[in-house]
């Protein structure tokens, strides 16, 4: 196209490259969702169809962008992971994030009539804002990872206790609130076996240890793959691959199956069997699938 003299305006947009040799994280959360919920009548402490959706929409997410490492998800928010090699729209922040939170919102507005076939959606219609953050390391990546996670289960047990005091104790918001206020975690579990029986440890895993969503590759053995955080930290610079060998990697993890597990990713574990989580490398197809 040729050049016209209106192309000038071009040079107002400003660069917004992330760091590169970094680990991005995109996390989204959802607008106003305590009317949305409230509107819906989603059900209180969980509404496991909403959390469905989250990770429906999530999954979607993961499938159409191969450069996502993991994504972990609790209540209306989710973090999309990209290993520090990753070169997607240039690693432009407003292209990516953009993207993630276009893609999540019209995916979740796509399987909404799956899970709530009974309430179709009015305006105002669901919508999510997002932002990219930069980590420099593994540790500082699993950091981010543990918090969320720990955020899920501190919150996660709190709602189920003020709701179970409302719900099946018969008390009013404020009353329950001063009850819980200053209370340890051993004190809500205390107050919910005494009082309705409720053994905190039985609750579905979904809501004490939010959603993973990952590639599924076999799982290792730990002990061949204790150097892999390492490894992945000490490199200077990104590793440049072929193009050819980007595209043998690129259609491996499109064949892989993206699957929602609800595990703790805080423990060494984790990362341990799945290697390929922190070396961008994919691994062997699971027997599963």
């Amino acid at each position: 196209m040729a050049n016209s003299k209106f192309e000038y305006v071009k040079h107002f947009e400003q660069p917004d490259v992330l760091l590169p040799n970094t680990w991005i994280v995109v996390r989204l959360d959802g607008r106003g969702f305590t009317k949305f919920a409230n509107k819906y009548e989603f059900a209180k402490p969980n509404d496991r169809r909403a959390l469905d959706l989250m990770n429906a929409a999530a999954k979607a997410v993961m499938t159409e962008l191969p450069d996502i490492t993991i994504a972990y998800g609790i209540s209306d928010e989710y973090s999309f992971v990209f290993h520090k090699t990753c070169t997607l729209f240039e690693r432009r922040a407003s292209k990516i994030v953009t993207t993630i939170v276009s893609t999540f919102t019209a995916y979740y507005i796509f399987y909404w009539s799956t899970y709530f076939p009974e309430r179709p959606l009015s305006p105002p219609l669901p919508s999510f804002d997002g932002r990219a953050v930069c980590y420099p390391s593994v540790q500082n990546l699993r950091d981010y990872m543990s918090w969320r996670q720990a955020d899920c289960h501190i919150n996660n047990l709190y709602n189920t206790t003020f709701w179970a005091l409302i719900q099946k104790g018969g008390m009013e918001a404020p009353a329950a609130e001063k009850l819980l206020s200053g209370t340890l975690a051993a004190d809500k579990n205390e107050i919910l076996w005494s009082r309705f029986g409720i053994n905190y440890n039985n609750e579905p895993e979904i809501y004490k240890k939010g959603s993973v969503v990952l590639r599924d590759y076999e799982l290792v053995e730990p002990s061949s793959q204790k150097t892999a955080a390492n490894e992945v930290d000490n490199i200077a610079e990104p590793v440049q691959q072929s193009k050819t060998q980007a595209e043998k990697e690129k259609k491996l993890r499109n064949k892989a199956q993206v699957t929602i597990q609800h595990l703790d990713i805080i423990k060494d574990e984790f990362w341990d069997r799945r290697p390929w989580l922190l070396s961008n490398k994919p691994g062997k197809p699971s027997k599963a699938t």
